[in-house]
């Protein structure tokens, strides 16, 4: 009874797991955050992400993957994105997020207090060559650390 009750539960969860291998993106090229230990978000505390292009005749579009807790205290959020790599000069880029509209209300969705985002920045970029693109994302606000910040991440995807 036990071995068939143990059986049971790992076809489940190999059933499970292999559903969520099937519904990946073909167009995302890299969709990762990166969790900011005890939610406090130092100047320090860089966020790195590598992407490897293969092919650079197509356009990309960029994202922030943002997670904000409820206790956030503003409505945005200020981040720089150092961008080098192969064929381009580094380049650095200040972004303002909006994370809530005017009257305060979260403009991310949410549950339990904790909301994500996934903010455009870039549309229809052609990289111009091909290899791995480096992107360094620091939080530039006034204070640091900077409270209630969860996740910070990057996603790039082959346009549509």
């Amino acid at each position: 009874m036990k071995q068939a009750r143990n059986f049971i539960l790992n076809a489940m969860i190999l059933f499970i797991l292999s559903l969520g291998s099937g519904c990946s993106d073909p167009n995302g090229v890299l969709d990762h955050s990166t969790t900011i230990p005890n939610r406090n978000w130092g100047y320090v505390n860089d966020i790195k992400e590598h992407v490897t292009i293969t092919d650079n005749s197509v356009p990309y579009n960029f994202y922030f993957n943002v997670r904000v807790t409820g206790d956030y205290k503003y409505s945005n959020m200020f981040v720089l994105l150092h961008t080098t790599g192969p064929g381009m000069k580094p380049h650095v880029m200040r972004y303002e997020l909006k994370l809530a509209d005017v009257t305060g209300k979260w403009l991310g969705s949410g549950t339990g207090g904790v909301y994500a985002y996934q903010i455009p920045f870039k549309q229809g970029f052609r990289f111009p060559t091909k290899g791995t693109y480096n992107f360094l994302i620091e939080q530039n606000m006034r204070d640091n650390p900077l409270h209630e910040v969860s996740d910070i991440g990057l996603r790039v995807e082959k346009a549509k």
